[in-house]
């Protein structure tokens, strides 16, 4: 039997909010209602939904905030979000396009489109991607099959695993926009270490959105961890939006954005599988001082 998909709708209108409970249990998902905003946070936080469908208009804390908190945690950062809402405001719609939700609908609307719009969002979000949208580096299953091929092989290999810690609290503080420049200039700047003195051969990806590895041979990880912390050190305060710049320096020494590094080899095993060696790639972190 297909489990079914969990739809969750934040809605004030409490009629509206029983019709469409009603209409999506008839559809065949299994739906939870939130007439508040702080309620809705409190509810994906303890059992994610594959979607939600959003007011923005509710009685505390805006649809924006919710969307804000939901994905400021990484169990549902990726849950797809459609907004609900009377507002047609160009500027409305841009808040919600960076805040990442995946859809907009105006009311009134029709139920029909607004059922396919569900659909829809659910089927692209079932589709595993195999990058990361904002770094296009590899993630997830394809990362998983490099780590596991490294294991059944002879080659003094090697994983360089690299983290930005601090990097939540700097969205909350400067949005989304900031914090995906962030992942974009160290991918970046990982894939121009590589290219420079690392091999053809070598494989970037993610362990999780803030978490980057390097698989390559003990022959180039040290060229490659060296080039990559000496420009993310050149570089840490030009993350921080030109404002608040010449507050880069405090901010750093507060930990708002810290880099922790790590390596794994071949000589560190063995591993018994693929889950040992992932589980050492993260406990190799070091803090950067």
């Amino acid at each position: 039997m297909t489990e079914k998909s969990q739809i969750l709708i934040v809605e004030d209108d409490l009629d509206l909010s029983e019709m469409l409970n009603a209409y999506f249990r008839v559809q065949g998902y299994e739906v939870k209602t939130a007439a508040w905003g702080e309620e809705a946070v409190k509810l994906t936080e303890e059992n994610p939904p594959n979607l939600v469908v959003l007011d923005i208009r509710l009685p505390d804390i805006d649809g924006y905030e919710v969307c804000r908190r939901i994905r400021m945690h990484r169990r549902t950062q990726n849950v797809p979000i459609i907004f609900l809402t009377e507002k047609r405001d160009r500027v409305d719609k841009l808040t919600g396009l960076e805040l990442g939700v995946v859809d907009y609908i105006t009311k009134p609307f029709d139920i029909q489109e607004l059922r396919l719009r569900v659909r829809n969002a659910l089927r692209r979000a079932s589709q595993t991607s195999l990058v990361n949208p904002v770094t296009n580096i590899a993630e997830g299953p394809l990362v998983d099959e490099k780590l596991g091929a490294v294991l059944l092989i002879e080659d003094n290999w090697a994983v360089l695993f690299m983290t930005i810690m601090g990097l939540d609290n700097f969205r909350e503080l400067y949005g989304f926009v900031a914090s995906d420049d962030v992942l974009r200039a160290v991918s970046l700047m990982m894939n121009n270490a590589v290219r420079e003195v690392g091999s053809e051969k070598d494989f970037i990806g993610h362990l999780a959105p803030h978490d980057f590895i390097i698989i390559t041979d003990v022959e180039h990880l040290a060229p490659i961890r060296e080039r990559i912390e000496m420009r993310l050190k050149q570089s840490m305060e030009y993350f921080y939006p030109l404002k608040d710049r010449e507050k880069a320096k405090q901010a750093m020494a507060e930990n708002r954005l810290k880099l922790a590094i790590g390596e794994v080899k071949r000589s560190s095993g063995p591993f018994a599988d693929l889950d040992a060696l992932k589980g050492a790639v993260l406990r190799s972190r070091e803090m950067d001082d």
